[in-house]
């Protein structure tokens, strides 16, 4: 059980929990910053979080939905306050009734996570900074507490896991519902480096070319908000040609951007992909949250390779844009 002590102040309004754990802080550090691990122990036992957002930066925010036993759903949000990144950030917390959308109705909070070595690892210390008492005893009495109590109880497993986030596991794709994938990757390169590969020109076609044998004749880039972009592909000979082209919708450098995404020459709706890049300990954390219009289309994309394609794509960007010369 990491959970070393729990304490609350009436008169400062607060709430600190301190957990220590037998691993070095960059470790525990990175359970924080990635949405994969962080969903394993943000939300008790018999409630696991789901993540659709997660930048982990001074502006940014983060979704997610707690799901319990009978299926009922409680959303909440992050917003960052500020991120020093191995030693400790702050956020708004508070409840949502819809991913994303704050609710009036319920208190929001501080709260403070500080991180620091100790003799046998690495501890977190938690604060949470109510807006006043009564909020402080609602949502005591709610079982804030003991929620916070059962989800820092599988903290322990997270951080002992080596292997499920490692650099060598490659791309991913996680199905998170019906219409929500998420696909990751650690990249062997800075957030910056990343950042350039995938809004750079030259850049792209050096690396975003799926598997060998392909070249990138049309990659016209989005770099403002209403910018469209348009990226075509085809064989060497010039044959099977396709492409994609959508609408830079959000851009927050060099973190995140989100944009539309459609096949050209498709009917219908297109999806919305969400880029969020992290620092981690082996690199940067690549995440792509994909919005599908239909469970339909989800499972028709994925079953193209997508993913085995993303992976040979990456392979490449760290061996041949990336790694030193």
């Amino acid at each position: 059980m990491p959970i070393t002590s729990v304490s609350k102040d009436t008169d400062d309004l607060t709430m600190t929990v301190v957990a220590d754990f037998p691993v070095p802080v960059r470790r525990l550090w990175d359970a924080y910053a990635d949405p994969r691990q962080l969903e394993r122990f943000w939300g008790p036992v018999e409630w696991p979080a789901t993540f659709s957002r997660h930048d982990m930066t001074p502006g940014g925010e983060s979704h997610y939905v707690m799901t319990g036993p009978d299926g009922d759903q409680s959303a909440g949000y992050w917003k960052f306050r500020s991120v020093d990144e191995g030693k400790g950030f702050e956020v708004e917390d508070g409840f949502c009734t819809d991913p994303g959308v704050p609710n009036p109705d319920m208190p929001s909070m501080r709260m403070t996570f500080a991180f620091e070595e100790t003799g046998e690892g690495s501890r977190v210390t938690t604060t949470t900074w109510f807006a006043s008492l009564k909020d402080l005893e609602e949502l005591i009495a709610q079982g804030m507490e003991e929620g916070m109590t059962s989800a820092m109880s599988q903290m322990d497993a997270v951080v002992a896991d080596l292997s499920s986030f490692a650099a060598s596991v490659g791309t991913e794709s996680q199905l998170l519902d019906d219409t929500h994938v998420r696909i990751t990757r650690i990249i062997r390169g800075t957030v910056e480096q990343v950042w350039r590969a995938h809004t750079e020109p030259e850049l792209l076609r050096r690396w975003q070319l799926g598997p060998e044998g392909w070249t990138m004749p049309v990659c016209e880039v989005a770099t403002n908000v209403g910018d469209t972009y348009r990226y075509e592909w085809e064989q060497e000979g010039g044959e099977n040609r396709f492409g994609f082209t959508g609408e830079l919708l959000e851009v927050s450098p060099p973190v995140r951007s989100v944009t539309t995404e459609r096949m050209i020459g498709m009917e219908g709706e297109g999806t919305i992909n969400e880029l969020t890049l992290t620092p981690v300990e082996e690199g940067t954390l690549m995440s792509l949250y994909v919005t599908y219009p239909s469970r339909e289309l989800r499972d028709q994309i994925l079953a193209t390779g997508m993913t085995d394609g993303m992976e040979t794509s990456y392979a490449r960007l760290e061996r041949e844009v990336l790694a030193p010369a």
